[in-house]
């Protein structure tokens, strides 16, 4: 592997002269132009007008920042003049009809982890590539495992595109000087086990049974069932999560829980579980909502959420276990802390 071999250099070499694969090339470019315009927003911060603060809220409900606003634009206007079919975004209601004989549609979140902005932290763009179906309309009601690509852009000390066309999964640095993103990193496999987990820790008493003693074993450490001690990481930033267990693996979870408005979680699953479970299973990890996998789902609306836990597939799997376990309700009352755990022998 080179550290000099570009993004565009791998994108030629995986297109060929197949149209489809083209387009989807020329939208993969197109939003790495995008990221790198961001990227610069996201380093100058104040500087160039961007405080973090409200600016109201979304179509959907979200508080909408300043960067989210100006991502958004940013991303739409390098996409708007290539051969696609639909945009969707977390900012916008609807889809928007391009071009409905293009063959591919493409969803974005334009700024994941938003509320991050006025504290430092790590922010993202992640995007999921569909062909076109004869009905356009229907362009983001198709199972995730129809995808052609999908992507994050981890806005860090760092920015990061990991990118995936369905044959593994790739990782591209910002190379400043050059502003180009230049491959660092190929066919990048997740640890299968691992001892991290990384959840919201303060809406333990709202979790469903199964979730919760998963996350009690995981904090019963060598003493428990895992026969391990965990660390627990929390970011609140969707792509700095995915990022850190594409590199070292770990279990992320966003699970519904029993709060209004909870119930199916909080993550979209056309513009964010989709393209992120596509990624991590293509790196040899699993996603799922604990009952089904990610990917299996046909979405009902643009803007549906959806549960998502996801990272090395052995967490995962022993996750979605104790959701067919039915005994997993007598172990609703142990200690956070205690000794007694699910199967212990």
């Amino acid at each position: 592997m080179s550290q000099e071999l570009t993004l565009q250099q791998r994108m030629d070499g995986e297109a060929g002269s197949d149209p489809l694969r083209q387009a989807v090339k020329e939208a993969v470019a197109a939003l790495a132009r995008a990221a790198v315009d961001i990227s610069d927003l996201t380093c100058r911060g104040a500087l160039a007008g961007i405080t973090g603060q409200a600016q109201g809220r979304n179509t959907d409900g979200d508080i909408q920042k300043d960067l989210d606003v100006r991502a958004d634009q940013i991303i739409r206007d390098a996409l708007g003049k290539l051969p696609i079919a639909a945009l969707a975004s977390e900012e916008m209601a609807d889809l928007d009809i391009l071009n409905p004989g293009a063959p591919i549609c493409v969803a974005f979140d334009p700024l994941d982890g938003s509320s991050n902005i006025n504290t430092n932290m790590s922010v993202g763009t992640i995007f999921s590539i569909m062909p076109t179906p004869s009905d356009v309309n229907a362009a983001f009601r198709q199972a995730g495992s129809a995808q052609l690509a999908a992507g994050f852009v981890v806005y860090g000390p760092q920015t990061s595109l990991v990118l995936t066309l369905g044959r593994g999964v790739d990782v591209f640095t910002l190379d400043r000087a050059d502003r180009v993103f230049k491959l660092t990193g190929s066919s990048v496999q997740i640890p299968t086990d691992a001892n991290e987990f990384a959840i919201n820790a303060s809406n333990r008493r709202h979790w469903d049974l199964p979730v919760r003693a998963y996350i009690d074993e995981c904090l019963a450490g060598a003493d428990g069932p895992c026969g391990k001690n965990f660390n627990m990481r929390w970011i609140g930033s969707l792509v700095a999560e995915a990022f850190r267990i594409l590199i070292r693996g770990g279990i992320f979870l966003y699970p519904g829980d029993a709060r209004d408005g909870y119930e199916e979680g909080r993550l979209r699953l056309v513009y964010e579980a989709h393209p992120m479970a596509f990624i991590v299973e293509q790196a040899g990890g699993g996603a799922s909502t604990g009952r089904k996998r990610v990917l299996d789902i046909v979405p009902d609306s643009l803007h549906q959420r959806v549960p998502l836990i996801m990272g090395s597939i052995k967490n995962v799997q022993r996750l979605e276990h104790m959701h067919t376990v039915p005994d997993v309700a007598l172990e609703a009352n142990a200690p956070l802390f205690g000794n007694r755990g699910l199967f212990r022998v």
